[in-house]
């Protein structure tokens, strides 16, 4: 199979550098970006600095972001096959306790930076007559937890959601391919050292761990008859629950 081009947000480290790796591993030749450029370049060198990986330092929820990425991948490997919206934030706060700049911190980062970002690269995937766009949900925008307050986060999550719908009937008929990969408590650094302790919400009994949502990216980013869908990769998650 001929080397695609994958674009990653987010990927300076948990879920986006893994799929990074994992997409090197295969072959393709790929574009990491976070908003911190010392971290970036931390993973950069961590994923070998090779002439297959480049990576573009800036803030997703800044349109010129999306733009500067798109023309790194054009410059370096001549296409953009995959963008893989991966970069977001997750925080709890009650909501009666959430105010206008609270909420607007995680539409900006999550919502903005998925719908910008894709926007940017989805001319050139019109050009090409193909492309992938692999958005990163959550199960719990389908699957509430009255101890975990996090109206605001899953409100942008929910969005992504939809986007993704629409986006895969819209670009559908042009071989555009838009999915959604919804993990469950996946151990990053987002959750520090605590993500064990979620283990029970998951039916497998064990929170999952990077390599598993690069994996399903991947699968999806290579199946060329899945479209409009939302996978969740969340050990049962969303399917029920653990009693004992």
């Amino acid at each position: 199979m001929k080397p695609q081009t994958i674009i990653i947000t987010g990927a300076s480290s948990g879920i986006g550098k893994e799929t990074a790796r994992y997409f090197l591993q295969k072959g393709d030749n790929v574009v990491i970006n976070s908003a911190s450029r010392d971290k970036l370049e931390k993973a950069y060198n961590e994923l070998g600095a090779g002439d297959n990986l480049v990576m573009v330092a800036g803030n997703i929820k800044e349109r010129a972001t999306g733009e500067k990425l798109l023309a790194a991948a054009l410059n370096k490997f001549g296409s953009a096959d995959v963008l893989v919206n991966n970069a977001g934030i997750f925080e709890t706060r009650p909501f009666l306790e959430v105010d206008e700049n609270y909420l607007d911190r995680f539409l900006d980062t999550n919502l903005k930076g998925t719908f910008f970002t894709t926007q940017a690269v989805i001319p050139q995937m019109l050009k090409q007559r193909g492309g992938v766009v692999v958005n990163i949900g959550t199960p719990m925008v389908n699957h509430a937890f009255g101890g975990v307050p996090a109206t605001a986060p899953l409100s942008s999550k929910g969005a992504i959601h939809s986007l993704t719908l629409q986006l895969a009937a819209e670009f559908g008929k042009y071989n555009i391919r838009v999915n959604t990969v919804a993990p469950g408590v996946i151990r990053t650094p987002m959750h520090g050292g605590n993500g064990d302790e979620n283990a029970g919400l998951h039916l497998l009994n064990r929170i999952g761990e990077a390599g598993d949502v690069a994996q399903m990216v991947y699968t999806v980013a290579k199946s060329t008859f899945i479209n409009g869908a939302i996978i969740n990769v969340d050990g049962g998650m969303a399917a029920g629950h653990n009693l004992y």
